[in-house]
């Protein structure tokens, strides 16, 4: 497994040499992959700005996320993974950003929605977002590790 530095190194690495910025839309995560990003020195470059939209109100506020979609399918869902990484494009002028919102324990799973449980999404500037389910396994600080390095993941995925 690579760790969360390199991950940063080479997003950050990949970003700088097409000239793009990155917008981080983080729930679960409180900034941690903004956090992973900024503690590389010259990451100003690249990164644009980090949002932590931990409540329902601030998704839809900061994000655009529909209060009635989070009413709906619940804050924890692809859709939302999806409209929040959409409205960090949108609100932002950055060529990618990466979305995550999940479950992170150590309460407030159900069968349906079970701790671990983190949905990523990553978009391109004039292209459709792409949404992950992963359920990881651990404790609160190894699911919120284990979602920022994923997420870290996304954005180089989404550099080709």
């Amino acid at each position: 497994m690579t760790d969360t530095r390199t991950l940063a190194e080479t997003v950050l690495d990949l970003c700088r040499r097409r000239g793009w910025k990155v917008a981080t839309a983080e729930s679960c995560t409180g900034g941690m992959i903004a956090a992973a990003l900024t503690d590389i020195a010259g990451s100003s470059e690249v990164v644009e700005r980090g949002l932590v939209t931990y409540s329902n109100e601030a998704k839809t506020e900061l994000l655009g996320v529909p209060a009635a979609l989070i009413a709906e399918l619940g804050a924890v869902s692809g859709e939302v993974a999806a409209s929040m990484v959409e409205g960090a494009l949108a609100r932002a002028p950055v060529d990618v950003a990466v979305s995550v919102t999940g479950i992170a324990g150590p309460g407030g799973g159900s069968d349906a929605k079970p701790v671990g449980l983190v949905w990523l999404g990553v978009a391109r500037k004039g292209r459709v977002a792409r949404v992950e389910r992963q359920v990881f396994t651990g404790d609160r600080e190894q699911v919120r590790a284990a979602a920022t390095r994923r997420a870290l993941e996304l954005l180089i995925e989404a550099t080709d």
